[in-house]
């Protein structure tokens, strides 16, 4: 059940002090209100105004005058509900209060909105791919694109003549991008370095957005996917390394140093 907010109490307090002082006066009508509404015990509304502004029914003040007596009488509250839905005595009926659109309204209490409204204002970092995401890497491409050219006119990388099949390069090494692939082949068998390893490595990273789903964009934050593209990135980087610097005639293991460089750009 609702509970009656205090300013309805302390109108019906106020009605109530001045029905006693009424009847210790004997005057038969209700004293005239400061500025608030008169309201009984039962919180009833109020019903109607006269010339000198508006007062309790007469009703209304015979039910409470019956309440209290009973009430005093030892009734309790059982008799003040008897009285309460007793039937409304004999009489000139009274006009009943109606709204705007005519029917009766009572205010109960007030429901503050944040109660009965759920307001989302939740702010979201969701961009639509299109301008936003194509147009940075379209830019991207652009400045790769340029510093490629102009790379290519300042560094001279000339072709290798044709290969003479009459003389076998020693050692024979793919281009650096494929050095990490040779390099495993020197240590496993050819169906374990060539597919195997590679389709497990690319396979864990396929895996990764799937098992972090941490939405966070802060390095801090995101230390498994960190370390997983750590790994990989230096795990291939390695073996690159070692293929190129480290591999002499016969593809066999040399330090620089000591023997020289045997890889061409």
């Amino acid at each position: 059940m609702a509970e009656v907010p205090e300013h309805l109490l302390k109108r019906a307090q106020e009605a109530r002090e001045r029905a006693e002082a009424q009847k210790g006066g004997g005057s038969g009508a209700a004293p005239e209100s400061s500025g608030a509404e008169p309201a009984d015990a039962a919180g009833a509304a109020p019903a109607e105004e006269s010339s000198g502004g508006p007062k309790i029914p007469d009703h209304l003040l015979d039910r409470s005058k019956s309440a209290r007596d009973q009430a005093a009488a030892g009734g309790g509250t059982q008799a003040a509900a008897a009285v309460a839905t007793a039937p409304m005595p004999a009489g000139p009926a009274q006009p009943e209060p109606t709204g705007p659109g005519g029917g009766t309204q009572r205010l109960l209490t007030v429901v503050k909105s944040g109660s009965i409204q759920d307001v989302k204002a939740t702010p979201t970092d969701k961009v639509h791919v299109w301008p936003h995401l194509l147009v940075v890497e379209f830019v991207a491409a652009l400045i790769f694109t340029a510093f490629t050219l102009i790379f290519s006119i300042f560094v001279n990388a000339p072709l290798l003549e044709l290969a003479n099949f009459n003389e076998t390069p020693n050692p024979s090494k793919a281009p650096w991008y494929f050095l990490g692939l040779q390099e495993l082949l020197t240590m496993f068998h050819p169906m374990v370095a060539g597919v195997t390893i590679p389709g497990i490595a690319l396979f864990l990273l396929i895996l990764a957005p799937y098992v972090d789903r941490n939405p966070s964009k802060k390095p801090e934050d995101r230390k498994f996917a960190i370390s997983l593209m750590t790994i990989h990135l230096m795990f291939w980087a390695i073996l690159v390394l070692i293929g190129s610097f480290f591999r002499g005639p016969g593809f066999n293991f040399v330090f620089p140093w000591e023997v020289g460089l045997f890889f061409d750009l």
